[in-house]
């Protein structure tokens, strides 16, 4: 059964500020034990507070960026210099005011088609990271969670919350009319953690669903890590219990 964990927070800067210590203590932990960290970082709002939180001196100061690995859970189909790209959010909150090397930041290239775009991923992530039954495992995966119930890339109704086979899928979103890569359920459900970073009032009653129906449709139910811990640090306006 998923060890699962959940914080409560008193707002959206109290989440940001729980988010990036845990984020610190992870790192320090998995450098100490195994040399390298390696994360999955999620786009949208509410994670663009941590970001912007771990590239203050307090925290930038307290992690060892040149053994951290940055990849990503999900990227829309544009340039990495596109308003919408969520390189682009974490490259403003984060990447540009820490000092990480350039090797050590993993993008999604949504600029190219997104068939090869999302092999090619999967090829870096077999080439970067260990293998745990065959799929890649990540330290830590950072998630959000939008009002229809979707995280990362995965909406209902898309072929890609199905796919079993492959690590990157491509996936096209009706109601967005556009283009997203995303990891697939195997590789975020074989994460050593899983964090979902949860604000906002619209969200709260399908955060309860989740968390106490088993049976939930919604795609975020389906993120229950195998081998690791789950975690929900969520913004009072976002918990109903």
């Amino acid at each position: 059964m998923t060890e699962r964990q959940i914080i409560i927070c008193r707002d959206a800067p109290d989440l940001s500020r729980r988010a990036a210590e845990q984020f610190v203590a992870m790192a320090r932990q998995t450098l100490g034990a195994h040399g390298r960290f390696t994360v999955a970082l999620s786009g949208g709002s509410t994670p663009k507070g941590l970001y912007a939180l771990l590239a203050a001196a307090e925290f930038a100061s307290r992690i060892d960026w040149a053994r951290v690995h940055l990849f990503w859970g999900d990227e829309r189909c544009v340039p990495p210099d596109h308003p919408e790209s969520n390189y682009r959010m974490v490259q403003e909150a984060l990447l540009s005011k820490i000092e990480i090397p350039s090797a050590n930041v993993h993008r999604m290239t949504g600029e190219d088609e997104p068939a090869r775009a999302a092999a090619r991923y999967e090829g870096e992530l077999r080439q970067l990271l260990p293998l745990r039954s065959g799929v890649p495992s990540f330290d830590l995966i950072l998630l959000g969670l939008g009002e229809d119930g979707h995280t990362a890339s995965l909406f209902p109704g898309s072929a890609a919350l199905t796919e079993r086979a492959r690590w990157v899928a491509h996936t096209w979103v009706e109601k967005l009319d556009s283009h997203r890569l995303t990891l697939t359920i195997p590789v975020i459900n074989n994460a050593a953690q899983v964090s979902f970073l949860v604000s906002g009032a619209g969200k709260a009653a399908i955060v309860k669903e989740i968390l106490t129906d088993s049976a939930s449709r919604y795609p975020a139910a389906q993120i229950r890590p195998a081998h690791g811990r789950l975690c929900w640090i969520i913004s009072e306006d976002a918990y109903r219990p």
